[in-house]
């Protein structure tokens, strides 16, 4: 008996060693998708003639995706279990980027597109629950893991995707993300070909379920009527809203309103960029050990508020250290994924949480670069459009108070229920 038990502890040891390098490389590939196309612009119009049209959907396409994936994600999950809809994320990812590689048109180049990141949004709703599943008392630090690791995946197509197309073609370059996804499934498939029956996979979460008392619960009102999980979409819609709108609009506001160059204002905008880094390996962990996220969210704010208003009253003071303290107050978005793990007791808790925070934070994050648009064309100004991304702060205020305790969605849900 002893022997089974101990074969049984190292099945299940090998099993999160393949999840976690699955989760390593998965989230390396998860905005790779995103920012592939945008450096060899040039190089496919020539082929395939895109439009203003073509390049305002593909450039509005991402958050909307992820968006959507919010609701797609879950529901696959009911379907098939957790494993499962990851791995069919990965396929649609992997036939996503195929479809993009091959492309006869635009068209085709645009639906390829959509579907690549309609499998990238479901795979992001899906990796906090996977945390919490297989790394329970490891949320903070592997979260933290690969929230860095992602920001890193975002980097490189823009190091590497003109090079490629200039030596070997456009095609190749966008290609080289469909070898990485093919890379990126080995582990998953050989962790699900490792795994139980799907019988005794359904038997586990239902005995989860029974066990903790929380899916009764969960299924009767949903993650919707959570203060818990507004709060932490609140979190989430705040750092994509100013994200997207400054990646669209950053450089051109610092070159009308500072006065800067143009490589300068594309310097600065990496530094925006960049000043997520240290957030990602340090809020998750943070998170985790303290009791309370509000001063987490408190930094966030404080961070966002000073680089935004330090951009509305002196912009051409100091402009690098408003960019920095804007580029700052992102720290909400690895910390929105720390704490769908954390405020989550189980895991069928944390997918409907993630989809719920995702979906709506992403829906947010798409209208910010469509908003700032709006109002500096109705204004011929920045001033406007900078208060409006100053008040995106108030979508964190309510996680100030709500998050303050230490509840999870269940806990609220059981709660309020009795």
């Amino acid at each position: 008996m002893s022997d089974e038990r101990a074969f049984e502890e190292r099945r299940m040891r090998r099993g999160r060693v393949l999840v976690f390098i699955g989760v390593v490389l998965l989230a390396l590939n998860l905005r790779t998708a995103v920012a592939a196309i945008s450096p060899i612009v040039d190089r496919i119009s020539v082929e395939l003639a895109l439009d203003p049209v073509a390049l305002g959907v593909l450039g509005a396409t991402p958050p909307l995706a992820f968006a959507a994936s919010g609701v797609i994600g879950p529901f696959i999950v009911r379907r098939v279990g957790l494993e499962r809809a990851l791995v069919l994320a990965i396929v649609v990812m992997i036939a996503g980027h195929l479809g993009r590689t091959l492309a006869a048109s635009t068209l085709m180049l645009v639906i390829a597109t959509i579907v690549t990141l309609l499998g990238v949004g479901v795979a992001n709703v899906l990796l906090p629950p996977i945390v919490k599943r297989y790394f329970p008392h490891r949320v903070g630090a592997v979260t933290a893991l690969y929230a860095t690791v992602m920001s890193v995946g975002a980097t490189i197509p823009a190091l590497i995707a003109v090079p490629v197309a200039d030596g070997a073609g456009w095609r190749v370059s966008l290609g080289v993300w469909f070898a990485s996804a093919l890379i990126v499934a080995i582990p998953w498939v050989a962790g699900l070909l490792g795994r139980h029956d799907q019988a005794h996979d359904a038997a586990t979460r239902a005995a989860e379920a029974v066990e903790t008392g929380a899916l009764p619960v969960a299924a009767r009102l949903g993650v919707v009527r959570s203060r818990v999980a507004w709060s932490i979409a609140g979190v989430f819609a705040m750092a994509s809203f100013g994200a997207y709108a400054a990646f669209a609009w950053l450089p051109l506001l610092l070159t009308d309103l500072a006065g800067v160059d143009a490589a300068a204002a594309g310097g600065l905008l990496a530094l925006f960029t960049i000043a997520g880094f240290p957030a990602a390996l340090l809020v998750p962990v943070l998170a985790s050990r303290l009791r309370s996220a509000t001063p987490l969210v408190v930094a966030g704010i404080a961070f966002h508020l000073a680089g935004y208003l330090g951009l509305i009253l002196v912009p051409t003071t100091a402009t690098w250290l408003w960019v920095l303290f804007a580029g700052l107050g992102p720290l909400m978005f690895p910390l929105a994924l720390a704490l769908i793990g954390l405020r989550s007791r189980t895991t069928e808790g944390a997918v409907a949480l993630s989809g719920f925070v995702q979906g709506f934070g992403y829906l947010i994050g798409a209208a910010g670069p469509f908003l700032v648009g709006i109002i500096h064309s109705a204004t011929g100004g920045w001033i406007a459009p900078l208060w409006l991304l100053l008040g995106a702060a108030v979508f964190a205020i309510p996680a100030l108070f709500v998050l303050a305790r230490g509840e999870t969605v269940e806990d609220e849900l059981e709660r309020r229920a009795a």
